[in-house]
């Protein structure tokens, strides 16, 4: 995660790192790295589903109030293309597992960022009995969830978090595209690049009129809507393929059918109007999305949100209709103790999204701090506040006073 690392010249200097293999539930294996100075008895446990920074920012301000970090990847870091959220709940349990192992009587999960609503999932099927847990991802997939051990965390730490990486992308979608096999294709009508529709050329805001808005944002539950179409016809047709197999009735084309992996490549997925009309929700963020100030470059380029996913990883991850992984699934079945560390220049999280978020968290004993910053709590122009420090110092005082630190050894 750009911007997430950390200052090592604030690194105390009696840390010790260590480097932990785990196996998990359903055999795959996952790495961690297990941050400590000696005497700790509580942890906070950061991971996220596509990413894995180890030197992040908030490990030195954890580590500074006594508590141990942990960080660790799931089982395919840094690559989501088979990525399934369901699966990667039995990854993160592989380090709860191990945590709890290594004695900590405390331990606090961290989600920045996409990881925010990972650890929310994660605590809602922990804190439900095996038989209610969740048998089958959205593209089918068994998974074990009921015979995993899932240890149930003590707190929940939320930086930046976003409300799932369903409704993330359905913001992010442009509408425009009218054939998924054809990036070029456009409905000149819903193109958010277009002059005529209010774009104007970096960096200058652009002026989208409330009744495109309206359209445009329908269109976007359209697409996403088309996307699931496709990703669920490519599965069943898979499925059709190894029944005939099954059968003894199959063609050696139902052979390579139902072998048949395939890859949906999805373009122009850097379309939130909000990046580039700063009067749509205004706040003090910079122009331009998490991927830059230059529309063409990231709408059209190789990086980008789902650009390469299987069926299952786009049903799982990034449909907003189909994601279990979601703040409005997960949200509103939390109990314990969540602190939201929200950054008021990112463009990425806005306004209206914070603002759901906190109230899908009604049930937990909620916490909430606004602190300057862009998405990763850095300065959002030169010379203006950062956002890194202070959110430490918050989450350094809500674990103390929600009494789960652990103190050093003497």
């Amino acid at each position: 995660m750009r911007g997430t690392h950390w200052n090592s010249a604030k690194l105390p200097a009696d840390v010790r790192i260590s480097v932990h293999s785990l196996r998990t539930h359903d055999g795959a294996n996952v790495v961690g790295f297990l941050m400590r100075r000696g005497g700790e008895t509580a942890v906070v446990a950061a991971m996220h589903p596509r990413e894995m920074t180890v030197p992040q920012y908030m490990a030195l301000e954890v580590l500074e109030a006594g508590c141990a970090f942990w960080v660790q990847g799931s089982r395919t870091p840094n690559s989501d293309l088979r990525l399934e959220h369901e699966t990667a709940l039995l990854d993160l349990a592989a380090g709860q597992r191990f945590l709890r192992q290594q004695g900590f009587a405390k331990v606090v999960l961290q989600g920045t960022s996409g990881g925010g609503p990972l650890a929310a999932f994660y605590c809602q099927q922990a804190s439900k009995t095996p038989g209610e847990r969740l048998a089958r991802s959205p593209g089918g997939r068994p998974v074990d969830l009921a015979g995993a051990e899932l240890p149930e965390a003590d707190g929940l730490i939320l930086v930046s978090s976003h409300l799932g990486q369903g409704p993330l992308l359905q913001s992010c979608l442009d509408p425009s595209a009218t054939d998924e096999n054809d990036p070029f294709a456009i409905d000149e009508a819903l193109d958010p690049f277009a002059p005529k529709n209010g774009f104007v050329d970096p960096p200058c805001s652009s002026s989208y009129a409330p009744e495109f808005v309206e359209r445009y944002r329908a269109a976007q539950q359209v697409r996403s809507r088309r996307l699931d179409d496709i990703a669920r016809g490519m599965l069943q047709r898979k499925k059709e393929a190894r029944a005939r197999v099954k059968q003894g009735a199959g063609a050696r084309a139902d052979a390579m059918r139902a072998a048949w992996s395939p890859i949906m490549t999805i373009w122009r997925t850097d379309a939130d109007l909000r990046c580039w009309d700063l009067a749509l929700e205004p706040s003090p963020r910079a122009y331009g999305s998490l991927w830059g100030g230059n529309p063409i470059n990231s709408n059209w380029g190789s990086v980008a949100f789902a650009r390469n996913c299987t069926p299952e990883s786009w049903l799982s991850n990034w449909s907003a209709s189909t994601s279990n992984a979601t703040m409005f699934r997960c949200g509103p079945d939390l109990r314990l103790p969540v602190c939201m560390i929200r950054y008021t220049g990112d463009n990425s999280v806005f306004d209206s999204e914070a603002d759901a978020l906190s109230g899908l968290l009604s049930k937990a004993a909620f916490t909430r701090l606004d602190l300057p910053g862009n998405h990763h709590g850095r300065s959002v122009a030169p010379g203006e506040p950062e956002g890194q420090g202070l959110a430490g110092e918050a989450v350094r005082d809500w674990l103390s006073t929600q009494r789960l630190l652990g103190g050093l050894a003497s």
